[in-house]
């Protein structure tokens, strides 16, 4: 069988931002975090990154990465809360907060309460401070366990523990303990900057077992 033809690039050798561009085209689809937080003022802050997921099952814990602002360094306000209050709520987007996500994605003075800006009912937390948002089909409080620095970026990695699961009942399945993904309707990023997709086929692939 032929080979394809393959290209090669070198980071250090690619213009500013095309490492980046390339690296989140190539991990894809990457799921949402829509992140609730609260600062030591009391003022709420809701915004979303895609460079989230889960890190281990025992205890639950997820993981996402904060960015600083690269054309005028400084620490975003999803940052600065959880170093102080130590606490955040992950929310999962799906297609119908599609563009309130996008609207909190803009960058708001600190001071402004991005969840009453774009509309969305602001509910408390059963056990920590930062508020949720009723529309969400999931909603995990979280406490922060780890803010490590990412070697050489300009970006820093958040790890939370899960305390308490929200989830819209209809879309939880008890005889297996999971939540129906499908009528979940997540919505994923891909590598452009407007680009985004749904949940596509379904498919059930088990692992084999050695010797069979």
């Amino acid at each position: 069988m032929p080979h394809n033809r393959m290209i090669s690039f070198v980071p250090a050798e690619m213009a500013d931002a095309a490492p980046y561009h390339l690296l989140t085209s190539i991990v894809a689809p990457r799921p949402i975090a829509w992140i609730s937080t609260i600062g030591a003022d009391n003022v709420p802050n809701l915004a979303p990154f895609s460079f989230f997921n889960a890190v281990a099952g025992f205890p639950p814990t997820i993981m996402f990465s904060v960015s600083y602002r690269r054309r005028e360094p400084r620490e975003k306000d999803t940052l600065r809360n959880v170093r102080q209050v130590g606490e955040f709520v992950c929310h999962i987007v799906d297609e119908v907060a599609a563009e309130a996500m996008a609207r909190t994605a803009m960058d708001w003075p600190a001071e402004v309460d991005e969840m009453r800006e774009v509309g969305l009912t602001a509910v408390p937390s059963t056990d920590i401070r930062p508020p949720r948002a009723a529309e969400a089909p999931v909603a995990m409080e979280c406490k922060v366990t780890q803010i490590i620095p990412v070697a050489g970026a300009t970006n820093v990695m958040v790890l939370g523990q899960v305390l308490r699961f929200h989830l819209r009942q209809e879309l939880y399945r008890p005889e297996l303990g999971l939540i129906d993904t499908i009528a979940m309707k997540p919505i994923t990023r891909l590598g452009g900057p407007v680009e985004y997709t749904k949940i596509g086929e379904l498919f059930h692939l088990p692992v084999p077992k050695l010797g069979k």
